[in-house]
């Protein structure tokens, strides 16, 4: 496949949500030309994120309701639930997808997302193939339908966003593992599709579903010093 490369492989569990999306900045941030890329797959104590544009004082409630929990995401998009969901990270240099829009990179890496899917017996689509979909916008994040949104049985299941910098692309997305609650702000679970797969085994399923995909090698890694020095920093800002 197009990547057909080595990529660090980093595993985390259970971190809060200004903790996850510090990793996600100091990765982007630390990124460099010849920067090994990098997958990240991790999971969350209880909280939301919401999107970089995304105005807090719109939502007092949900910030009391979550403990403070909460965090910006360096992506677009809207809120998002976290806890109950399993979540990717990708950082590549934009020399691996040369020639190709936003669009058409978001059809590329989210291919692996929808391995993944097929993988557990689910027919999984591209929002955009979908003849009844109707693209949407929302304030919460899976509720509106982007193109490259993923569908399966006609519910919007996880959600995927992307940010770019000179030299580096970024993309994150959530797969919810466990159902909730029954609102529609939460999405679909892999649960709600009666499969039930634990941190573990999830990790598993997606890493085969990227060495698959991408023809890719996974070497597990930790945080090198210079990304845990801007994750630090980071940190004592929001302090």
């Amino acid at each position: 496949m197009i990547f057909n490369k080595k990529f660090r492989l980093i595993i985390s569990h259970n971190i809060n949500s200004i903790g996850n999306t510090n990793i996600d900045n100091a990765l982007f941030k630390s990124f460099k030309n010849d920067s090994m890329p990098i997958l990240r797959l991790y999971s969350w104590e209880k909280g939301i994120t919401f999107g970089v544009g995304q105005n807090l004082n719109d939502y007092d409630n949900l910030l009391k309701e979550y403990e403070n929990n909460f965090s910006k995401r360096i992506t677009g998009g809207g809120v998002l639930f976290h806890g109950h969901d399993i979540s990717y990270s990708l950082v590549i240099p934009s020399s691996f997808i040369e020639n190709k829009n936003v669009k058409e990179t978001y059809e590329l890496i989210c291919s692996f997302i929808l391995d993944f899917y097929k993988s557990l017996g689910l027919n999984a689509s591209f929002a955009k193939d979908i003849e009844s979909i109707v693209l949407s916008k929302s304030p919460f994040c899976q509720v509106g339908f982007e193109a490259y949104d993923i569908i399966v049985n006609g519910r919007k299941i996880g959600g995927n966003a992307q940010k770019r910098a000179k030299n580096v692309i970024f993309q994150h997305g959530s797969i919810p593992l466990i159902s909730i609650k029954n609102d529609e702000k939460f999405g679909a679970s892999l649960e709600d599709f009666s499969i039930n797969l634990t941190f573990d085994e999830a990790i598993e399923k997606l890493k085969e579903a990227f060495k698959r995909t991408f023809n890719a090698e996974l070497l597990e890694s930790q945080l090198n010093e210079n990304e845990l020095n801007i994750y630090n920093e980071l940190c004592k800002v929001q302090k």
